[in-house]
């Protein structure tokens, strides 16, 4: 009896104390004119009750406190916003002192030139040289044969086999980028440079968290890749050739470079491409070959839209700009398959200075989540949400609407967006064309904090 005794008095006494920091910790942030939240636990905030309970978390807390409500679950106080007109309002405002919220341990992995890290000036600089690489000019001239050429040989070879299509995307997102940046090269440095970036996108793609231990795993890939990338640039200076591929733009001098880089420039310009796209690129395709196994009626439409481009050409004709744009059923499947998926959950901005935002306060150095997630599911918005229904993507007004965040939005809207397009409708072409494809062994997805199978997504492939 005494035992119990003890036991129950202890557990009242943590029970106590417990309650006595939460209710501390809720005083430190009861500042006049804040959002209403809850803040959680002392420097781990709210962010345990975030992972567990997933979007479940942001929907409590909405039912609570409205669509902006402040809380602690990314390494520091934040505010939530899950208003679509506000959202806006945030990403287009990067002026008013909204500037990319990412956690310096994260910039650093990426570099100090990465298009996340950087605003004002520098930003336009970058963007500037980032877009000059992925122009739609570029896109028809440059880029597009290398993505056919790619595709056409890394989709061989698949009669037959059982793969997992979730590892086949990752490494065709991975090696496609590296063709169009470094094509001559793309082949010797793969092997090397591939588990170095597959190391660096394994931390910070999880979620947005300053965490030491996986910041220096991180960073011993990037030296890895610093160093294979110093090496590629050094030899092609040597050999004094000129090349047709993003590196050999960004390493002109003559006068059709608008935009000189330092080779540091150059390097983080390049781990930007091949980071910015690698996630949504693979995920999406990965995704889209599992709606499509389930909606064998989208399949057929797609494949229909397909089998008419090829009628038109030889076989080893590759696609072109034209065949490119006449696919609007492939692109309302890739909007579709982005909107349901919901590969990207929402963006980060940070305060530099005190404001008002929604009628509250944000003091200087929060971070306001811009959480998208909740607006692809929206009845109002998108009929019937949790149906995969690309025809409603075929009203190109769609697509222009304030609310259509799924490639982020403002000066900060994705600008390899057309690339990323181009690359998994070519993948799309040269898949539903040759193949047709069963699942096997039933694995789950997870939705939250990213898209994957933690077992992999397998299917058996056969010849269509």
């Amino acid at each position: 009896m005494g035992v119990l005794m003890v036991i129950v008095g202890v557990f009242v006494m943590v029970l106590c104390m417990s309650t006595a920091v939460l209710r501390w910790n809720e005083m430190r942030y009861r500042k006049k004119g804040l959002a209403p939240g809850t803040m959680g636990w002392p420097v781990f905030g709210e962010t345990t009750e975030f992972l567990k309970q997933g979007p479940n978390f942001m929907k409590n807390q909405r039912a609570r406190y409205g669509s902006f409500f402040k809380s602690h679950i990314l390494g520091c106080p934040t505010v939530v916003s899950m208003d679509p007109e506000l959202n806006r309002y945030i990403l287009m405002n990067e002026a008013k002192g909204l500037v990319p919220g990412y956690p310096q341990s994260m910039l650093d992995i990426l570099g100090k030139c990465n298009i996340a890290a950087v605003h004002g000036s520098t930003h336009k600089q970058m963007r500037g040289a980032l877009l000059a690489l992925i122009s739609p000019t570029m896109i028809r001239q440059q880029l597009l044969p290398k993505i056919d050429e790619f595709m056409r040989a890394f989709l061989s070879n698949w009669d037959n086999q059982v793969i997992n299509i979730q590892d086949k995307t990752k490494e065709m997102a991975f090696l496609s980028s590296l063709k169009q940046i470094a094509s001559a090269e793309s082949s010797s440095v793969a092997q090397q440079f591939m588990p170095e970036f597959f190391k660096l996108v394994l931390g910070t793609l999880s979620l947005p968290i300053d965490l030491p231990a996986s910041s220096m795993f991180m960073l011993q890939a990037r030296q890895n890749i610093l160093k294979i990338l110093g090496q590629l640039i050094e030899k092609r200076r040597d050999s004094e050739e000129s090349h047709k591929d993003m590196l050999g733009y960004l390493m002109r001098n003559d006068e059709s470079n608008r935009y000189k880089l330092s080779d540091d420039e150059i390097i983080d310009q390049i781990i930007t491409i091949l980071y910015s796209g690698y996630e949504t690129v693979s995920t999406t395709s990965m995704m889209a070959v599992k709606y499509l196994h389930d909606h064998p009626t989208v399949l057929e439409e797609l494949r229909k839209e397909h089998m008419g481009i090829r009628e038109r050409k030889r076989a080893d004709e590759p696609i072109e700009w034209n065949d490119l744009k006449s696919m609007r059923f492939t692109r309302a499947v890739i909007f579709e398959t982005s909107r349901l998926a919901t590969i990207v959950n929402g963006v980060l901005r940070k305060t530099t200075q005190e404001m008002e935002l929604n009628g509250y306060v944000i003091p200087k150095g929060w971070r306001i989540y811009v959480y998208t997630r909740e607006i692809n599911y929206d009845p109002f918005l998108y009929p019937d949400p949790l149906a995969f229904n690309p025809w409603r993507w075929m009203d190109k007004g769609l697509e222009s609407q304030n609310y259509f965040l799924i490639f982020g939005g403002g000066t900060r809207q994705c600008p390899g967006k057309e690339l990323g397009i181009a690359e998994i409708s070519t993948f799309l072409h040269y898949f539903v064309t040759r193949y047709r494809w069963e699942e096997v062994g039933g694995e789950k997805l997870m939705k939250f904090p990213r898209v994957e199978a933690p077992n992999g997504l397998h299917i058996r492939v056969s010849s269509y």
